[in-house]
């Protein structure tokens, strides 16, 4: 996925074209590509039309999104989400933890009005 991510997300991609990145930096079988790539669509990771007899495929998610589904994941799932958060917080440190605050902040007003 972190190769999808990277490319503009505008613009779907092959698995040739993931292929031919991975294969410059390793040894890596076009297969592997394709059938983890398949296997992505398959659990709803990427889209894909067919473009001749390749497929183009895109990201359902951004990264970002990605993340933040991860995040409301472990809130939900982690036991009790105040003290999930609560170690969460502590985990991030203080520059984080302030950003999480000013966007808390941002989003309260922006719902106020």
């Amino acid at each position: 996925m972190d190769r999808i991510w990277k490319r503009d997300p505008t613009v779907s991609t092959t698995v040739r074209e993931v292929f031919d990145e991975l294969a410059a930096e390793r040894g890596i079988a076009y297969t592997t590509v394709m059938s983890t790539m398949d296997n992505l669509h398959g659990k709803g990771w990427l889209q894909r039309e067919r473009d001749g007899k390749a497929y183009r495929y895109w990201p359902t998610l951004s990264r970002e999104q990605h993340g933040a589904r991860l995040m409301r994941e472990a809130l939900d799932t982690g036991g009790r989400s105040d003290l999930v958060l609560s170690h969460f917080l502590e985990q991030i440190g203080p520059e984080k933890a302030e950003k999480l605050r000013a966007e808390l902040r941002r989003l309260s007003r922006r719902k106020k009005k």
